[in-house]
């Protein structure tokens, strides 16, 4: 018992010798301390904010996420502007690239003297008067006044009299068969005869190869939201897809960025480039360029006022060739 007593004794002075003494009765036992266990750990400091680490981690991606596509989209919409609307283009300004194969291969089988060297765009700002302009505006508004379609867009076609009416077309030379004069025409086909010289002359081809072909229109755009699909002019296309008689297009402007209008800037979407570039129009301004794939654009969506232009396309088949109006 003695000997026992002693060893115990001994035994618990050498554990107070090395500050290894247990805890006294009513002692709380300390607690041991964990792997990553402190403020910046987040399970362990979860519990000290009022939002967890696991949602800040979530937001923390998403915002990146979001981040990442802005910056793709940003380069993506890069734009040069070939054609200030504050600028007067007196030297016909272009720009060439090469044709696509499946375009020269059409022109070449109908007629080889309408194919272009190269293919391209042009613009130009002292094509048509500004007289000229006037009348064609007053007669286009003189026309679209008598339908108006259901969404931001208006077509009205003077050669077959189609003019689009809420969600429908109409002949407005059914309805109103003595609403145009024969000074009305007269000054559509002055303009006309103009804009398919210049287009013969930019691309190097005989005028009388060249005939004009539905669908040439007018246009009235608005920011009035889309009812039918056939309001959302601001799909991105290629000429020759949408309009298959079209081998030139051209584009005359009746009205004026940011004084009449803002949006609606026309754009060529040069994705080999990776770049979009910029027309602007302007009263009487002229945009011309080849149909095929190489000119893929689009119109900006108007976003106040109205934008007035007039379509003209021009073909190499005298097959589809129309006749000017008034006749």
């Amino acid at each position: 018992m003695g000997e026992n007593s002693e060893v115990r004794r001994r035994g618990g002075e050498q554990k107070k010798a090395g500050g290894g003494g247990g805890p006294q009765q009513g002692e709380k036992k300390p607690e041991r301390s964990k792997p990553f266990q402190g403020r910046y750990n987040p399970k362990a400091s979860d519990r000290y904010g009022s939002v967890s680490h696991k949602s800040l981690a979530k937001f923390a991606m998403f915002f990146g996420a979001v981040f990442i596509l802005v910056y793709q989209n940003y380069n993506k919409s890069d734009v040069q502007c070939i054609a200030k609307v504050t600028e007067v283009i007196e030297v016909t300004r272009s720009q060439q690239m090469l044709c696509a194969p499946n375009y020269k291969a059409e022109i070449q089988a109908l007629d080889p003297v309408c194919l272009p060297a190269r293919c391209g765009r042009m613009i130009s700002d002292v094509l048509v008067t500004d007289e000229e302009v006037h009348r064609l505006l007053d007669l286009a508004k003189k026309g679209l006044a008598q339908g108006g379609g259901a969404g931001g867009a208006t077509i009205l076609d003077l050669h077959s009299g189609a003019l689009s009416k809420e969600k429908v077309f109409i002949n407005l030379y059914k309805t109103q068969p003595n609403l145009f004069t024969e000074r009305d025409f007269q000054a559509y086909r002055t303009v006309k005869d103009k804009v398919k010289a210049a287009v013969a002359a930019h691309f190097n081809l005989d005028n009388s190869v060249l005939h004009l072909t539905h669908p040439t229109f007018f246009s009235e755009l608005t920011a009035v939201p889309a009812v039918t699909e056939h309001d959302e002019y601001w799909h991105p296309h290629i000429d020759k897809e949408t309009y298959p008689s079209y081998h030139y297009t051209s584009l005359l402007y009746l009205s004026e960025h940011r004084r009449d209008f803002t949006g609606g800037r026309f754009l060529f979407l040069d994705e080999g480039a990776k770049v979009n570039r910029s027309v602007e129009p302007r009263d009487g301004r002229v945009s011309a360029f080849t149909s095929g794939p190489e000119n893929r654009h689009m119109v900006e969506p108007v976003t106040g006022g109205t934008r007035y232009a007039l379509t003209m396309g021009f073909t190499c088949d005298p097959g589809k060739a129309i006749k000017d109006p008034g006749f």
